[in-house]
């Protein structure tokens, strides 16, 4: 079967991609940049969604497919990338090159709440497409998957690492209902759509055996991953994680938004006996979403998204702090004498001190950023093996001050170290 495939790049698109191709399909994959190579069984169909708005657009991709699937989608805006255009424009006029071109079978992987209920332009703009596409003269099939958990998810990287947190945060009680899913039953579900010989339109949820609460949801993530301590939470009040979203949506950055709270609030449930229908078994729970023989290293990914930026930001705070000190609010005379015991002369001290003191400041602001290369923390070693070089041929008395001031240094050495060999590993992956 010849199959256009839109979205193949993105995570359910990827997953069902595989398993399309290894049940032997032929793929068109409608992409908006060429890959380097394309996989066998596969050709490319090069199409940016925002210049595809008119049905003509689509024609010349559709010569011998038989079906097509849409699984494009964002769950965020950003410049160049709307609602609107990814959601309802591109999507409706390839719909409508479909039909006129006699497709026999559209499948639009749409979302759970796209319905008249609907509030959220995520949501209406799903809907629209769904609406037009219900009403073509051709087969078609609209999937609304809920919270979908998976390999390579964005949601599902999130989720773990808040899973594995020692305190998990919750917006207000947690009892928000959610219904995941995961992505291997969300592939198998579409590959048996794509292939059945059924003529009547069709709309299916794609979700999990049962609604969960968010807390029960976190709690059967981490009992999946392994740990052993039970999962401890902490509520935010609401008015705390309505503010944040607020700040979210006006910097267009971070995981919560006005949009997506309130799709939250709203809940992401529905009906799974089409699913188990379709599937002839009851799609997986959230307590066995990580294969065990894979839990200790996703336990393990999961942990490294969060505690890679405490040591990161715990680094900048000692040099920032250590600038700032330094400029001041230790009193300079004191710093010019043990300068002037380190052999320093008195002409050149305020110089060292004040530039010692904008480096330290430096290389804060640096570690905190969000992209910096990797060299970053070979100069902060250097720098401090330097100090304690000095320290300990001028000043070594401080080796056995009972504060500690230069022992600290092998400690910090030691997370320079840690976290100049683990940050560029994918832990986001």
């Amino acid at each position: 079967m010849k199959i256009l495939l839109t979205g193949a790049s993105g995570f359910i698109g990827r997953h069902l991609l595989d398993a399309l191709l290894d049940a032997g399909h032929e793929v068109v994959c409608a992409l908006r940049k060429a890959k380097a190579e394309a996989r066998p069984g596969t050709s490319q169909f090069i199409i940016d969604y925002n210049d595809a708005r008119r049905a003509q657009d689509w024609l010349a991709a559709l010569d011998g497919v038989e079906v097509v699937v849409n699984a494009v989608g964002i769950l965020r805006e950003s410049p160049g990338q709307t609602f609107d255009a990814l959601h309802r424009a591109a999507p409706t006029a390839l719909f409508s090159a479909a039909a006129q071109a006699g497709v026999g079978h559209i499948v639009q992987i749409s979302a759970l709440g796209a319905d008249a209920q609907a509030t959220s332009r995520y949501h209406l703009s799903k809907k629209a497409a769904d609406d037009f596409l219900l009403a073509l003269p051709t087969r078609s099939t609209i999937v609304q998957p809920s919270l979908v958990y998976g390999p390579g998810g964005a949601s599902a990287a999130l989720f773990e690492r808040f899973a594995s947190m020692p305190l998990i945060p919750l917006p207000g009680d947690g009892k928000q209902q959610v219904q995941p899913v995961h992505v291997d039953d969300v592939v198998v579900a579409l590959r048996l759509i794509i292939e059945s010989s059924s003529t009547s339109d069709t709309r299916i949820a794609l979700v999990g055996p049962q609604p969960i609460t968010m807390r029960a949801f976190y709690a059967a993530l981490r009992q999946a991953m392994g740990f052993v301590r039970p999962a401890r939470f902490i509520g935010i009040p609401m008015l705390l994680v309505r503010w944040a979203a607020a700040i979210s949506s006006c910097l267009g950055r971070g995981f919560l938004d006005e949009e997506t709270l309130g799709m939250l609030q709203r809940g992401n449930t529905g009906d799974p006996a089409p699913l188990i229908s379709l599937l002839g078994h009851e799609p997986r729970e959230p307590r066995h979403f990580v294969p065990r023989p894979y839990a200790d290293a996703v336990a393990t990914r999961a942990q490294m998204r969060w505690l890679l930026p405490v040591l990161r930001w715990s680094i900048a705070l000692v040099w920032i702090i250590t600038g700032l000190v330094s400029l001041g609010l230790y009193p300079v005379e004191q710093s010019y004498e043990l300068l002037a015991r380190t052999g320093m002369p008195p002409s050149v001290q305020p110089l060292f001190l004040h530039g010692a003191a904008l480096l330290d400041l430096a290389l804060g602001v640096l570690t905190i950023l969000p992209r910096r290369p990797r060299v970053t923390w070979v100069v902060q070693a250097v720098l401090v093996l330097a100090y304690t070089a000095i320290i300990t041929l001028k000043l070594p008395e401080f080796w056995l001050h009972p504060y500690g001031p230069v022992l600290k240094n092998l400690p910090f050495l030691a997370a320079l170290w840690v976290i100049y060999e683990l940050e560029d590993r994918p832990w986001n992956t």
